[in-house]
């Protein structure tokens, strides 16, 4: 089994070279966000949904564009 800090220090060098992300993005991304990010650049397995319209409306609200 692996350990924390070595797993999480190789996944924040990846976020950072390969997807731009700067520490404080990495740290505040869920795992799940990181892994639906891994998934896209390996080629996708799986279908992405798109939000439905109530899902937008909710977006919207929360954060306005002001």
């Amino acid at each position: 089994m692996e350990r924390f800090a070595p797993a999480a220090t190789r996944l924040a060098g990846f976020a950072g070279v390969v997807l731009g992300w700067a520490p404080d993005t990495f740290w505040h991304a869920t795992p799940a966000e990181l892994a639906a990010v891994v998934a896209v650049l390996r080629g996708g397995e799986g279908e992405i949904t798109p939000p439905d319209s109530a899902t937008i409306a909710r977006m919207q609200e929360a954060f306005p564009d002001g």
